[in-house]
Parts: structure tokens; sequence; C-alpha cells
């Protein structure tokens, strides 16, 4: 993708920005940047690569939240969520980039469009700041919507509720106008839009995918007609029949990583903006982790014997060299080897256990050393391999990082990373693979086929429709495994000797996609919830949506096979305080900005939430320890 250089809008009532540097050269005077100056077609994509990079950054907390991943170590931001000990990481950023990096250029987009006549630019402007708000809601639960972007330095909150409204009436304004005919003389969408390259058509499915999606998550307040956001089967059904058909209607970015030094982020990282972003906070990072949650559904899904083929695409590899010596299984868990012998795939952490008290993992080095039986500290060796310079957690080698190279940013000679020359001029041997979806070449599946499967998947099964429901949760399983292809493709033809000996990047072939489809999933007979939302999981891979699930389902061990409550929130007194004993992670504290900037509006809005203490610290119950555990509206029974 190219990114339009575009203009940075702040929100003038609570914070200054860093310097807009080039991206401000589309004003005539730079030194009073305004919005007027700067047509739609270049907003737009603006708008997008910051609200994309918002939901992602978001995605980050909710993999630790919901078992997907973990680190090595307990403190820090990683290591305290993944033992549901809650900290204010990212809800500023997620806050920032969405609310001042896109939204403050919604207005202005959708205004000078309208004006032209653009009307298929009002419609993605009015979707993708329903998808924007959608997520403010997800996390923080009420924010301000209505009042946002105004004049209004000190803007009113809405309800969990009015969010909830106002976001499928941007949904229904944005299909609205994307089925309008242009002006002729108005820019194409193609001109501006890189997350559907300019297809009305997918656009159209996306916001139709978009309020199947929202009114999905109804199902706590009862049966009835959508319309008084109530769960409405039919209406969910409709949505989807308008939905994606097909991976061919997939909104998915396909990130490039040319490192170009006048493409980069100005609100904050610095970093180009061409690249997945998953790759910036967790591909390019050290010691992330897939947990045995992850490892075991892709290896044995219920209990089946038929491994994914996305195993080997999902879970990491490591150079290595398999000997007489080398065991089978690890920690439960059975090795697996390329049939060179010369890769070796991760296993996964076991959050049901408090392995990581232990220190494990133990960060992976390589070198020439080796631990010699008897002795208790390390020796020479004359050979260089991966090895653990902690003696008690030797056989940690067994985990593999989800860390991964790449050409561009990270300047390497391919897409791994190679511990004894991070950029790949050393040792082959050093090479770790990094995982499908956090490469800085990855995509970002913004709305696929495989999700609108198993969103109707699960409406008919809670229907009783379990043949209906087996089809469209096969569809879903296909789909995902298509649609990860058309990447592993792109990375088999820019690296074809990498593809051919490392099962990480090579393509899966479509007789054990059928084969799996077909044996590995059970049967209408046996088909349960827990098997399609455990598969959608597994589709949707760093997702809002899987916490959204989460939270739908309570956090229910038999609706997300293998998942527990992470062993270590019973021995960390910590995570108590945020989480009290019987209580899940159900929102994100808001950001520093409104509590700074906003206190009594903020302070306001708690009189609304039933579960809020307002008595707290004189109204602040936004800063009680445990409002991490207030559910958001939609997962409530509140009216």
């Amino acid at each position: 993708m190219k990114l339009n250089k575009s203009l940075l809008l702040g929100v003038a009532s609570v914070m200054s920005l860093a310097s807009c540097s080039d991206w401000l050269d589309v004003n005539t005077d730079p030194n009073a940047p305004n919005s007027a100056v700067a047509s739609y077609n270049r907003l737009l994509p603006h708008i997008e690569f910051y609200t994309n990079h918002a939901y992602m950054i978001g995605t980050q907390p909710v993999a630790y939240i919901c078992g997907q991943v973990t680190q090595n170590a307990r403190t820090g931001n990683q290591g305290s969520y993944a033992q549901w000990q809650m900290t204010e990481w990212r809800t500023t950023t997620c806050y920032q980039w969405f609310y001042v990096g896109a939204g403050s250029n919604f207005e202005q987009l959708i205004k000078s469009a309208t004006e032209a006549e653009a009307w298929h630019y009002v419609g993605v402007g009015h979707l993708i700041k329903a998808y924007g708000m959608i997520l403010m809601n997800d996390i923080h639960g009420e924010m301000p919507y209505a009042d946002a972007w105004t004049e209004n330095t000190r803007p009113v909150y809405n309800t969990g509720k009015e969010m909830f409204q106002l976001a499928l009436e941007d949904i229904d304004a944005g299909i609205e106008n994307l089925k309008k005919t242009q002006n002729t003389a108005a820019f194409p969408l193609s001109s501006g839009d890189y997350w559907g390259n300019g297809d009305v058509s997918k656009w159209i499915k996306f916001g139709y995918l978009l309020k199947a999606r929202m009114l999905n998550k109804l199902m706590k307040k009862g049966n009835g007609n959508a319309s008084d956001l109530k769960y409405d089967p039919q209406a969910i059904l409709a949505c989807l029949e308008n939905g994606p058909q097909s991976i061919d209607d997939n909104m998915a970015i396909f990130h490039e990583d040319n490192n170009d030094s006048s493409n980069q982020d100005v609100l904050g990282w610095g970093e180009p903006i061409d690249y997945n972003p998953l790759y910036s906070i967790i591909g390019m990072n050290s010691n992330v982790y897939f947990t045995r949650y992850v490892f075991d559904n892709l290896t044995n899904f219920a209990g089946n014997g038929i491994e994914d083929p996305r195993a080997d695409k999902i879970l990491p590899w490591a150079r290595s060299m398999k000997s007489a010596n080398t065991p089978e299984v690890a920690y439960e868990q059975k090795v697996k080897w390329s049939e060179d012998g010369k890769w070796r795939r991760t296993v996964g952490l076991d959050m049901n256990t408090t392995i990581r008290t232990e220190g494990a993992p133990y960060s992976t080095v390589w070198g020439k050393k080796v631990w010699k039986e008897g002795e208790t500290k390390l020796s020479d060796s004359p050979i260089a391999r991966f090895y653990c310079d902690n003696q008690k957690r030797a056989g940690d080698t067994i985990f593999v990082q989800q860390r991964s190279g790449g050409t561009g940013y990270y300047g390497g000679s391919d897409l791994c990373v190679y511990l004894d020359n991070l950029k790949g001029s050393g040792d082959s041997r050093s090479a770790m693979s990094g995982t499908f979806f956090t490469r800085a070449t990855g995509v970002t599946y913004v709305g696929t086929y495989a999700e609108a499967c198993f969103i109707k998947a699960e409406v008919l099964m809670r229907q009783g429709n379990s043949q209906g429901a087996f089809v469209a949760y096969q569809n879903g399983v296909r789909a995902s495994m298509q649609s990860m292809n058309v990447k592993l493709n792109q990375w088999n033809s820019a690296f074809p000797e990498l593809a051919r000996t490392c099962p990480s990047y090579g393509a899966m072939s479509e007789a054990d996609i059928e084969n799996y489809v077909q044996n590995g999933l059970g049967t209408s007979g046996d088909l349960t919830i827990g098997k399609i939302m455990t598969q959608k999981h597994l589709a949707l891979g760093f997702s809002i949506e899987i916490w959204n699930d989460m939270r739908r389902y309570d956090y229910d061990e038999s609706v997300f096979l293998g998942w527990h409550r992470p062993a270590e929130y019973d021995v960390n007194p910590n995570s108590k305080l945020t989480v009290p004993e019987g209580k899940q992670p159900r929102r994100w504290r808001v950001s520093s900005h409104e509590y700074r900037y906003n206190h009594a509006q903020l302070n306001a809005i708690g009189t609304k939430i039933p579960e809020a203490d307002c008595s707290y610290n004189n109204g602040d119950w936004w800063n009680k320890p445990d409002m991490w555990t207030i559910p958001v509206w939609w997962d409530s029974t509140q009216d």
C-alpha cells in the first residue's frame, strides 16, 4: 500500500501534537494548518491509516487478556495483562490514534465529499467513523460520540446504548451513500482508498458485515426487534446475506515493507506507515509466545487427532538440528520437525499452570556454548546452537518466539530474524520464522468472509439449525485457510527457497485444506457453540472481536475449548485488586486525556452506569481499582 500525504489535525482543546513534518505540505500556510485545503481523497487514507492502527494496537492487550499469547516476564505491561493484572497500557494510544489521528478529519471529509457529490467517500467516511467508535465503545464503554470533534471543548459523553445506536445510524448512512452514483467530476474512490482499493461493492458488503457484527453483540438484551436494540437473529442473517460472499470480498490490507523515510507516522512512533501494525507491536519485539490454548486447538482440535494446516503457518519455527537425543514430546506437547529435520516448531506455553513463576520461558541465546552432563556451567562447543544460559531452564529452547525479520524497515535478507546476526548476514542456522499474522508484510483483516460464516454458524446454531450451522462453520474454516494462502503465495514467489525449506512460509495445499474441513472439524451431529467460537478465534487471529466474544459468553470455558482463567491469577494478589475473584476484565480505563481535560463530563457519565461506584473519590468512578470489571452496555442486561 501507499498512503497519500495528508493532514493531521489535533484536538485543539485538549492537547498539542508532535510536528506534522511534510504531511502538512498540503496546506497553504504551514504555520496555520487547516483541513479545508486538504481534498477528501487525501483525507481518507490518513483516516484509514490511524483507524487501522488504533484497532490493531488494541488487539495486543486483548491477545494477553484472552490467553492467546504471553510473554516470559511477569512484570511490565504484557506480563501483567497475561495474569489479569490490569494497567493503563495502550489505553491512551488507542484513543489518541483514533480520536486525534483519524477522528479529527471525519467532519471535513464528509462535508467536502458531500459538496462534491463524491458519495462513495461520504459512505466510507461514515463506515470508518462507525468502525472506530465501535472500537471505543468496545474497549472503554461510554465515550463522546455526537459531541466529538465539535467546537465544544468539553464534549459530553454518550451512554453505551446511545453510542451503539449512533454507530448503527452511521453504518446505515454509509451503505446508503455507497449505493449512490457519484458526480462524474468527483475523485473515484480508488484515488484515496487503500483498505478496499476503491471497490465500492466490497465496501457495501463490509458495511453489512459490520452491522451483523454489532447486532450479534446484543444477545444479553433479550430477543426482539433489532430496531429496539434487541437480539434479532433474522436481522443478523439478513445483513449477512448482503455481506461478504467469498474471500474476494474480504476487506484486507496487504502491507508493504519499504521503509520509505518520506512516509512515516507523525503522531508518536515515527515508524513507516506502510508496514503491518502488528509487526510494530509484536513481530519486531522479542519474547512473545503463543500459549498452549492456541497450540492445542491448532494441532488437535476437539481431540479429533488431525492437525490444522494453519498450524505450521501460525506457530513459529526455529532452525535446529534434530538428533537421536531430541525429545519427541515437550511439556506434554508434540514437537514437530520439518521433513529435512532442520526446522523445529514451537510448543505452547501452558497458562493453565504457573510455569512463568518458575522463570519460563527463558530467553533463547545463540552461540557456541553447551550444557554438559554433570557440569554446572556452560562449556565451549565446536558448533553453534540455540541454548538458554540458565541451566534450570535449559529445555526452554523448545519455545520459539514470535519475533520475525523483514527486508525493509528491518533491513534483513529475508523474512526471518537471525539471532546470530539479526539482519540475516550471519549463521543461517540461527533463524526464527515469526508467525503469519505479525510479519512486516503481513495482512490486516478488517472484515472477512470467514468472519461472516462464523457469525452465521453461531446464529443458526442458537436457532437449533445444526446442519445449516455446520455448513457455515466449514465454510468459515475453509475461507480462513484460503485467505491466508493469498499472502502465503506472495511470500512463496518472493522467497521461494525459504518457502521450500521452512514450513512457515509455503502455501497450504487444497487437498490438506479439504481433508481438514471434511475430517478435522467433527460433524453436524456433534457441533457445539464452543467449536464454532474456537474456530472463529483461530481464523480471526488478532482481533478485538475475540475479546467481545469472550465477554458475550462470560468467559465460559465450555465455549472456548481448552481455555482457562490464567493460573497465575490465583497466585498474584495484585491481579485481584483490578479483577476481584469471580469477575473478569470487561472494559479498559479511559485515556489519560479524558480524565485530565474532560474530568467533569467523565464523572457525570458514571451516574448512568449501574455498576459504577460514583461515591469513590469524589465521583472518580473510573479510577477505582476494579473498574476494569464493569460491563460495557452491550455486555450487560441494562436497558
